[in-house]
């Protein structure tokens, strides 16, 4: 009888990168590029809101540029310094969040509280209106006829392309007009308790090489939801987007710890804000099934935005209907203004018949996705986010309609994949390592 000796694998082209100088080069790459994409924005961008971010957060990407140097030279002298550790670069990203997200959603909230017009995206209105009618009426939605009947200017904002979740950060708006009632304020609250859940579920005891490891990819994971451009851009100014993103990553490092009920819970409370969180909870569901804890993660994944919806159903169907389905598939009263020059916006818009073809290859590609996952079914967290990353970044470049700022999602969960490797929770047999625990406990 053989014995064979395991072969460490070499560290991957990501990886070299991600550990050089402990991490500190890349921390200054990621600050240094996004105080040139803030400052950029703020002398170009045609939305107000937007260069009222880029003015601020540049100024606060700098800083956290300057930091990291500092740090890198340190660290040539005196390698061992708590200055240019692990928890010295925590402290810079979360300083470094508030300065480019917190700083410059809090200025607008209060400006626009003041009688500003224009220091908010069009999401936060429709998510503060769609509030108020839950309060009045029982439904976020107005129906087919009362959007009829609206000014043609003001048709677009009468629609809610959200789940019925997602008035809920409009409840404050409700009751006031103060700056901290602003729907912004709430998403934020909401993304920072989802994360902090996140890195607490995720963290290990530290001690050892692998944890420390560890520790730094959940960094890593953590900048790409919130300090890179594109989230701390969307939280300022929109931020409905946040807290999906913020509850799928919590899902996700439930998943990774073999809490399949929590998982499930999670990704069904994103699930019951935006329709994006679906993809995710059809994975993670698949990936109950191949740990054999399908219906625990079912029971909250498909459970809670039914149980969302339902109430909704029974007020308006129609209005429902309109608004969740017709409006985003492009069948609504007016188009939606989501357009950004991805392959499948210019395929729909430059070939003859541009949309059907459009539609067909996103069609194919979801086929092409589930056949993947009925073949390969993920068995683990990380496999789960690599397969939402890559599947959601397909059909975000090939939808006809769509926005720059959904990137977020896919990049956010590639990056945070790596985080979710966890010692200690052992991986099943035949996908990322020896055979894992029974998740039926």
């Amino acid at each position: 009888m053989s014995t064979t000796t395991p072969t460490r694998r070499r560290p991957g082209w990501w990886q070299r990168i991600d550990t050089a100088a402990g991490g500190l080069a890349l921390d200054l790459g990621l600050y240094a590029v996004s105080a040139a994409f803030a400052a950029v924005t703020a002398a170009t961008s045609t939305l107000l809101p937007h260069r009222a971010w880029g003015g601020i957060a540049a100024l606060g990407y700098l800083a956290a540029a300057f930091v990291a140097l500092g740090q890198l030279l340190l660290r040539r002298h005196r390698p061992g310094s708590a200055l240019v550790g692990l928890p010295a670069r925590w402290l810079v990203t979360v300083l470094t969040w508030t300065a480019v997200a917190l700083l410059p959603l809090v200025r607008q909230s209060i400006q626009r509280a003041a009688g500003r017009t224009d220091r908010a995206q069009e999401e936060v209105l429709v998510v503060e209106e769609s509030g108020r009618r839950l309060v009045e009426t029982g439904t976020p939605y107005l129906g087919p006829d009362a959007i009829a009947a609206l000014p043609p200017g003001e048709q677009l904002l009468g629609y809610t392309p959200y789940q019925p979740g997602m008035a809920l950060f409009g409840l404050p708006r409700a009751v006031t007009d103060a700056w901290w009632s602003d729907a912004r304020v709430w998403f934020a609250v909401g993304t920072a308790l989802a994360l902090l859940l996140a890195v607490r579920v995720l963290r290990r005891p530290v001690g050892t090489a692998a944890a420390l490891g560890h520790d730094a990819a959940l960094l890593r994971g953590v900048q790409a939801a919130t300090v890179l451009p594109v989230c701390a851009l969307t939280l300022a100014t929109g931020g409905d987007d946040l807290p999906v993103l913020a509850l799928c990553l919590l899902a996700l490092a439930f998943a990774a710890t073999a809490r399949p009920g929590w998982a499930g819970v999670a990704v069904g409370l994103a699930g019951a804000l935006k329709l994006f969180a679906w993809p995710v909870a059809a994975v993670l569901v698949i990936w109950g099934i191949s740990r054999r804890a399908g219906l625990r993660v079912a029971a909250g994944a498909l459970g809670l935005p039914a149980a969302v919806l339902l109430p909704t159903l029974l007020v308006d169907r129609d209005a429902l209907v309109e608004n969740v389905l017709r409006f985003p598939l492009g069948h609504g009263l007016v188009s939606s203004p989501a357009q950004s020059p991805f392959p499948g916006y210019l395929i729909a818009n430059a070939l003859p018949s541009g949309r059907a073809v459009a539609a067909a290859l996103l069609v194919a590609a979801a086929v092409a996705i589930a056949v993947r996952l009925a073949r390969r079914p993920p068995r683990t967290a990380r496999t789960a986010a690599l397969v939402c990353g890559y599947g959601l970044l397909v059909a975000i470049l090939l939808m006809p309609t769509t926005r720059f700022g959904y990137l977020l999602y896919p990049v956010a969960f590639l990056v945070w994949a790596a985080a979710l490797d966890v010692p200690g929770i052992r991986q099943p047999a035949g996908e990322d390592g020896p055979q894992g625990v029974d998740l039926r406990t």
